[in-house]
């Protein structure tokens, strides 16, 4: 779009949306020359990169390998691959790669509460901020989620609050976060990774340089290397000394710290077995972080989770209706079906769409442990029809309408309609949340039918 620049002394930034402008815009602050470049012949945010940095040289269409050659360090959005070719054979000459989050961790001041794992990474973030909030502290969160990490750095932030992806964490050195923790690892994006091993390898580079670490008392795939060094804080399961996690007295059960009750679980606002543990995490980041404790304990009790996370919608003739949308892989489908699952009641799940090289399989034993039943939609919903087998009825649907009024037909009084597709929904919505409102617009209209 622009002809190469002369100088050598320049940031590549590669991809301009919403984080590449926002390396954008903190290159521009710092007064430091860059170039952009996109795959993408139309690339988002043209027309506003234009407007806000007219003269920056703007290269669209396949990587130029001189033009990446020519600058002193790429910086790309989490979106694009370091194993994409021409970054690969920059990075060989000696061209360093790095991402927002770098940048960011270099300029960042105040501690950092940094939060990674297959699902549930955004309900947590957003409880530590909110539970930070109610303390008065002066919190950022964003990240992963919602504002970008670059545009939240500022003097008079006293926490951050950070969702980070794999894709962010793969450019890190090292994170320095005051406390960090992976909250759980299942498959997902093995469209991107070689294997699950570089999926998992990513995602343990959050622990980098940490003053603290929370994991997984019941995933080991959350525990770092021996080498690591660092006593781990453990949260989930039954609670021990160390740890966050459950204990019953009198009959009720607890949430606690070590063995000393903290709140019960049946005041939690939100929803299911899964986000019981997520409270657990929330509270062993936050308390680790120096958050006061009364504060995260009133937070939990007015906390309602996150919008298409386990979201109760409605209930019609005694059946309730869960929007679930964020469930994209087989991990958070299987902690929502977990976490809602309850006897007598019975799940029927609305599984489908794009299944990112996703084994299905591993659904099957949850689905015939709780008898449930199935409704399929997406793309690859006889791949999934397949997998499953004869663990649940299947039922297959056109639409997300269609998929809503065959799941309430074939449910009973007491029954539960979950949507969470275990998929990416690009082959029929815009995105997830997209999908996550046209699952609670089909249940309305079937309501008021």
């Amino acid at each position: 779009m622009s002809q190469m620049i002369a100088t050598s002394k320049v940031k590549a930034i590669i991809g301009t949306g919403i984080t590449g402008l926002s390396v954008a815009r903190f290159l521009a602050a710092q007064g430091q020359a860059f170039v952009l470049l996109d795959t993408r012949s139309n690339p988002p945010n043209l027309e506003q990169i234009q407007l806000e940095f007219p003269g920056v040289t703007i290269v669209c269409g396949e990587l130029d390998l001189h033009t990446l050659l020519a600058c002193d360090e790429i910086i790309i959005s989490p979106g694009v691959a370091v194993a994409t070719p021409a970054i690969e054979q920059a990075k060989a000459a000696g061209v360093p790669v790095v991402g927002d989050i770098e940048l960011f961790v270099r300029a960042a001041k105040a501690p950092i509460v940094a939060i990674t794992g297959s699902n549930a990474k955004s309900t947590v973030t957003t409880l530590v901020g909110e539970m930070a909030k109610t303390a008065g502290i002066n919190v950022a969160v964003g990240g992963n989620l919602g504002t970008p990490a670059l545009e939240l750095l500022n003097d008079a932030v006293e926490l951050y609050v950070m969702e980070l992806s794999s894709f962010q964490l793969e450019t890190v050195s090292r994170l320095n976060a005051k406390v960090a923790t992976i909250l759980n690892i299942s498959a997902d994006h093995l469209d991107r990774y070689e294997n699950m091993r570089a999926y998992i390898l990513a995602k343990l580079r959050v622990y980098f340089g940490a003053e603290n670490i929370v994991v997984n008392r019941k995933d080991v795939l959350t525990h770092p290397p021996m080498a690591a060094g660092i006593k781990p804080i453990y949260f989930g399961g039954n609670a021990d000394f160390g740890s966050f996690g459950l204990i019953t007295n009198e009959g009720t059960e607890f949430l606690a710290k070590n063995l000393t009750p903290l709140i019960a679980t049946s005041e939690l606002k939100i929803r299911g077995r899964h986000n019981v543990d997520n409270a657990l995490a929330a509270l062993a980041l936050g308390d680790a972080a120096g958050i006061p404790m009364d504060a995260m304990l009133s937070t939990l009790k007015i906390f309602r989770g996150l919008r298409h996370r386990c979201e109760f919608v409605m209930e019609k003739d005694a059946v309730e209706f869960y929007n679930d949308s964020k469930g994209t892989n087989i991990g958070a489908t299987l902690a929502a079906i977990q976490g809602l699952a309850r006897d007598p009641q019975q799940l029927i799940v609305i599984l489908g769409g794009e299944g990112k090289g996703q084994d299905f399989t591993e659904l099957a034993p949850a689905l015939r442990a709780i008898n449930s039943r199935v409704v399929i939609i997406g793309r690859d919903g006889p791949i999934i029809a397949e997998a499953i087998g004869d663990a649940a009825k299947i039922v297959f649907a056109n639409n997300m309408q269609d998929a809503v009024n065959k799941s309430f037909a074939i449910a009973n009084p007491g029954d539960a309609v979950l949507l969470s597709p275990a998929c990416a929904s690009f082959d029929m919505f815009k995105n997830y949340e997209d999908r996550g409102e046209k699952f609670c617009l089909a249940v309305k209209e079937l309501i008021q039918s």
